[in-house]
């Protein structure tokens, strides 16, 4: 199963307490203090890995605590340092501290990025020897670690995104030129969670169907149109099973728009998609060179077509790399 948003509590670890001891030396009073240091509370991480799936092994794990450092020992020696907690997360991650609002973007793989300090340790009595305190009976004790909820919202990174309403042919596309293996069917909404294939070393992304008011909720709504914001270059699928193929373009557009103006100026391309459903080579010519006046890189598309494959898979490898 497909998570996209998690939510969970973190807790940094304590600082160990100081601890009182005494040099144990004939002919010394209490032998002078020796009392260590408490060890500093482990931090807690976030790290990114190149994993979409990573969110769905936390589904049934609200709360994260990194180790409390020891408390410190005779012989002036220091507790040893709780053990630092590192969460991994897909890259593309969004993390929201809730409290405070304050976010984090995990924009890369290996990404590592500090969340909640552990506490200090506190001071062992030999801190507080003095020359006219020689005895001290004082330690303190470890500090308490840094908390916080978090909220996590992954935003895919891919190289194109293929947008288009529900059975435009895009998971039938994805596998096609990648090596993916998406499920697909003669139905709206087979593809409930977003794939990725590889297309000749760039990542290419089927986002799930969209429909008129997805920008409100329906549908599968807004949960999967935040996706398309990290795309690099939007692949735009029109079925010709659609008696008005501009129409249902613009509402795509739109939908888009009303979710996020920055979607629409993205580069794009615009796939017309099952074009042995006309077999009117006439008919074909006469929407293309429609969509062709919207000066964008226009491609029809039959998957019972080698060559139709073929052509585009050059074609979006020219455009990737530009």
């Amino acid at each position: 199963m497909f998570i996209d948003e998690i939510k969970f509590f973190a807790k940094a670890g304590h600082g160990g307490n100081g601890v009182v001891r005494w040099r144990r030396e004939k002919f010394i009073d209490k032998g002078g203090p020796n009392g260590g240091d408490g060890g500093k509370g482990g931090d807690v991480y976030a790290v990114a890995l190149n994993d979409i799936h990573l969110l769905s092994k936390y589904k049934h794990k609200k709360t994260f605590e990194a180790e409390d450092g020891d408390e410190g020992a005779g012989g002036s020696r220091h507790g040893k340092d709780g053990k630092d907690l590192i969460i991994e997360l897909p890259v593309g991650s969004i993390i929201t501290n809730i409290e405070s609002n304050g976010k984090v973007s995990l924009d890369k793989v290996g990404q590592k990025e500090l969340l909640l300090k552990g506490g200090v340790g506190g001071y062992g009595n030999e801190q507080f020897k003095s020359s006219i305190n020689t005895t001290p009976e004082k330690a303190t004790k470890g500090k308490s670690g840094e908390e916080g909820n978090f909220k996590i919202e992954l935003e895919l990174f891919a190289d194109a995104g293929l947008i288009g309403l529900p059975n435009a042919g895009k998971s039938s596309l994805l596998n096609a030129v990648t090596n993916a293996s998406a499920k697909i069917g003669s139905y709206q909404f087979t593809t409930l969670d977003p794939n990725l294939g590889d297309f000749f070393g760039y990542t290419i992304a089927d986002i799930p169907g969209l429909i008129e008011g997805a920008s409100e909720g329906k549908g599968l709504g807004i949960k999967f149109l935040r996706h398309i914001k990290r795309t690099r270059m939007l692949v735009h699928l029109v079925s010709f099973e659609n008696e008005n193929p501009m129409k249902v373009y613009k509402q795509i557009r739109k939908e888009l728009e009303n979710y996020d103006e920055s979607l629409i100026e993205k580069n794009e391309v615009i796939i017309l998609t099952k074009t042995d459903v006309i077999g009117d080579e006439k008919k074909i010519e006469k929407i293309k060179s429609e969509f062709k006046k919207l000066k964008k890189p226009v491609f029809t598309l039959s998957l019972y077509d080698d060559a139709s494959v073929k052509k585009l898979t050059d074609e979006l490898v020219k455009l990737l790399r530009k």
